[in-house]
């Protein structure tokens, strides 16, 4: 048989021979070829979208890396003419090592899956800008805070920090607060949490935590689940963790979406002006919607009813138009006044109260634009707390110290590569000009001769000054014997705790103890129950009580919390309320329905910026009091009342009398005012509600003739939960 030639290589003493695919099995994964096309360049930034924020570009024409039309090609762009079938030798005969097409589709699928992160792998992304309100050039020189009519792009990452990349969205878990800000200067990643604090003080107990919570390695059981003994043994033998733990076991945990949910950076970090002045800073990001969570029974349900109900609505509310919008908050502390703090500012088990340091609201982050491949951009971002920019730097908190390296290594690991900053994700929008050459993914090293630093050959790149934008450390003193200890003004590990607890509305701090109750009864092991009593009873001795006598244990004598007073900001009863921005109602109804009544309704929630969906009993149309039809978005078999904000019922005889008989819409608004929803009835319906055990109550508003109640329902809305209510 004819030899082939290896593409359109040159050298004529370079073939492949016709082989049978069985002969070769076992070198799968192994062979490697010679690619005879040169690499496209990286992708080009364009302005595009809304505000015009950037985002990858159509390539060059010239150079397409996806290509024009509907016409099918290989990598190399070769049009493909069958994709059904491979090559064989006869119809029936076995496949030929010869099929390229087949080999190219085949080793691409088998390695498009990288590893997944260790932590925080499943995640959901979107593009926006920053913009600063006023100029803080006496906090910080860095470019980002100098200019309020510049918007500065960002991606900002959400995600859970337990489980994989399979996991439901809504399990009890930290989540990701991840912000790339691609700023003139390069890139800075703001990489924090939902809650403000932290298990470990220092980073060489992380990898002791993560075993911990992650699945027991025995049986790999449970998954993304803290409700097991590792976790609280861990938890248990280190005190330092309880202050995160009473937020873990708060609603802070299972947030509402997260749009509804605060980020933090979690660490101190310093702020330097251009007289080389340093002031310690917090961040935060305070979402304009207010903070919201799920209750327990509805983050259960959706696990199973809608894994994606975090990502999905995110995704949503920006196709919509309802951009997430969040605030960024400071706290500044003067570095003289570092001492006169009476907590360790460094500690990441602690935060500084906002009744001692106020939060300064200084800029807005808006999320406009969802990714155009989740894969390029979702998957492959890359975060580092070490990226930073002139104005902004690290502190000596050694939980910090430790992520420096850790960060960096793990996306080594996940890319295989130091490469990975080319990825168009995480390129900087900023020049970027060095000597790094080489390696996997390098997809453009600097022309020339020199490929080092200092050299007289080319005359570039140089050192840039500080003065002329180029970064230096600020020059904190330092100064001591090299030890391994932990410094003693680390050691109180239960004030703050008990702080947080006490700050919280009866129902959260009720929420924490059913919690509580849940994870500590999926401890076989008694002395690890018992060693938790023991440090909840340090934190508050009701709440220890109440646990203990639930596991069967008596709880030593513990301290009263309400001694160590409240701090503002800890309760999410706190946030803004009066807005029904963004909120999801489910309009419940059955053929009789009145069609002016949900008209009306509509259009009052589309005024106030929220949105409805029909959910009937079955699909289709229904068919109104009026013989008009209306479009069914969802039924009663795929749709819950977890998934709505609020439930509405408008009248229509035939249309109650329907719902009344039907066990699942009965369910439906029994389990919304169970859960604290605002629940709203058309006229004759308060047969209905009588039906399902609800009576007038908060938040349960009944039309009457006559009267237009649908103020009163959007007000009700707004209150998000009404707690007080006889379940």
């Amino acid at each position: 048989m004819k030899p082939h030639r290896l593409c359109n290589s040159p050298r004529p003493n370079v073939v492949v021979q016709p082989f049978h695919l069985r002969t070769i099995a076992a070198w799968t994964g192994a062979l490697a070829f010679v690619m005879c096309g040169a690499i496209s360049p990286p992708p080009l930034w364009a302005e595009s979208g809304h505000d015009k924020t950037p985002r990858i570009a159509p390539r060059d024409a010239e150079e397409p890396r996806v290509a024009d039309g509907n016409q099918l090609t290989t990598n190399q762009g070769m049009r493909v003419a069958d994709d059904d079938n491979s090559l064989k030798a006869g119809a029936r005969g076995p496949t030929l090592m010869e099929d390229f097409h087949l080999r190219e589709k085949i080793t691409h699928f088998d390695h498009e899956r990288m590893p997944e992160r260790v932590v925080h792998p499943r995640g959901s992304g979107a593009h926006g800008y920053f913009q600063v309100y006023k100029p803080l050039s006496q906090y910080s020189k860095a470019g980002v805070f100098a200019d309020p009519s510049l918007k500065t792009p960002v991606f900002v990452r959400f995600s859970n920090v337990n489980g994989n990349l399979g996991t439901a969205d809504t399990t009890r878990d930290a989540r990701g607060f991840a912000t790339k800000f691609y700023t003139q200067e390069g890139v800075w990643d703001l990489v924090g949490n939902n809650i403000p604090v932290f298990f470990i003080q220092d980073a060489i107990k992380f990898p002791d935590l993560v075993h911990a919570f992650k699945p027991e390695p025995n049986n790999d059981i449970p998954q993304a689940s803290t409700a097991h003994n590792s976790f609280w043994d861990f938890i248990s033998l280190t005190p330092e963790s309880m202050h995160m733990v009473m937020w873990i076991m708060s609603d802070r945990a299972i947030p509402r979406s997260y749009r509804m949910m605060d980020g933090f950076g979690v660490h101190t970090f310093r702020l330097v002006n251009d007289k080389g002045k340093s002031t310690f800073v917090k961040f935060h990001w305070k979402p304009l919607l207010g903070v919201h969570s799920l209750v327990w029974d509805e983050a259960q349900q959706l696990a199973g009813k809608d894994p994606d109900f975090h990502r999905r609505d995110l995704w949503d509310a920006i196709e919509a138009g309802a951009f997430p919008e969040y605030e960024l908050a400071l706290q500044l502390l003067p570095e003289e006044d570092k001492d006169k703090i009476s907590f360790d500012i460094l500690d990441p088990t602690k935060i500084w109260p906002e009744d001692v340091i106020p939060l300064q609201r200084v800029g807005k982050l808006t999320l406009n634009r969802n990714p155009d491949n989740f894969f390029a951009e979702t998957e492959q971002v890359a975060f580092h707390p070490g990226h930073v920019v002139s104005g902004i730097d690290v502190s000596d908190d050694p939980l910090l110290q430790g992520r420096l390296f850790s960060y960096l290594d793990t996306q080594l690991n996940r890319f295989g590569t130091p490469n990975f900053v080319q990825l168009p994700i995480n390129q900087p929008k900023s020049p970027v000009n060095n000597f790094h050459q080489d390696g996997m993914m390098r997809f453009a090293n600097r022309a020339g001769k020199a490929n080092y630093e200092p050299n007289s050959l080319e005359g570039t790149p140089k050192e840039a000054t500080a003065e002329k934008g180029g970064y230096v450390h600020y020059p904190a003193r330092v100064e001591g014997n090299k030890v391994r200890e932990r410094s003693k003004s680390f050691g109180d590990h239960y004030s703050q705790a008990a702080l947080f607890y006490n700050s919280l509305a009866l129902t959260e701090q009720e929420h924490i103890r059913q919690a509580l109750q849940f994870e500590l009864a999926k401890v076989s092991k008694k002395d690890v129950q018992q060693r938790m009593i023991e440090h909840l009873s340090k934190v508050d001795g009701h709440l220890a009580m109440l646990v203990g006598n639930y596991l069967g244990m008596k709880a030593p004598q513990g301290q009263d919390s309400t001694k160590v007073g409240k701090a503002k900001g800890l309760s999410q009863e706190e946030g803004p309320k009066g807005s029904i921005k963004s909120r999801k109602v489910a309009i419940l109804a059955a053929d009789g329905v009145s069609s002016s009544e949900i008209t009306r309704m509509e259009a009052v929630l589309k005024e106030n910026g929220a949105t409805a969906e029909l959910v009937a009993p079955h699909l289709g149309v229904l068919r109104s009091t009026s013989s008009d039809t209306l479009k069914i978005d969802k039924t009663l078999a795929t749709a819950a009342s977890v998934m709505y904000d609020a439930v509405y019922v408008p009248g229509g005889k035939e249309s109650m009398d329907q719902l009344q008989s039907d066990d699942e819409a009965r369910h439906f608004i029994r389990e919304a005012y169970n859960h604290g929803k605002a629940i709203a009835v058309g006229e004759g319906g308060i047969a209905l509600l009588k039906a399902v055990g609800v009576t007038a109550a908060p938040g349960v508003v009944q039309e009457k003739s006559g009267s237009d109640s649908t103020r009163a329902f959007i007000e009700a809305i707004s209150r998000h939960r009404h707690w007080n209510r006889p379940k």
